[in-house]
């Protein structure tokens, strides 16, 4: 058996970062139900979040994973959004970081595939 490269390995840290936050959505807690009402989301929307975030990882994992790079940053640009309109300036860090690392992973991908192609 192949060890994993280091792509695939970041590949799957992200994956897992998404999934572990698409549980917190799914199942969330009293504190995450206070931040999307505060946000004004409506009292469902924490589920679209998590299913979108959940989708994201299943995508990482499968021949598929430039789509959930590209899908795991667009959930990141509307998270920063969300605390940057919010003014919750230091919760902004995390998802700004997750952003550069979902482009950064796409851009890796996409050097991938075009290598193979060449």
């Amino acid at each position: 058996m192949r060890r994993p490269t280091r792509l695939t390995l970041f590949r799957w840290l992200l994956a897992a970062f998404f999934a572990f936050g698409a549980m917190g959505n799914l199942f969330p807690t009293e504190g995450i139900m206070a931040d999307y009402q505060r946000w004004g989301f409506p009292d469902w929307f924490h589920y679209v979040t998590g299913t979108l975030e959940l989708t994201a990882s299943a995508l990482m994992f499968s021949r598929y994973r430039l789509f959930g790079a590209l899908a795991g940053a667009a959930l990141m640009v509307a998270a920063a959004t969300t605390v940057l309109i919010n003014g919750e300036f230091l919760h902004a860090l995390i998802p700004a970081t997750v952003l550069a690392l979902c482009l950064l992973l796409a851009v890796l991908l996409r050097r991938q595939t075009a290598r193979v192609t060449a």
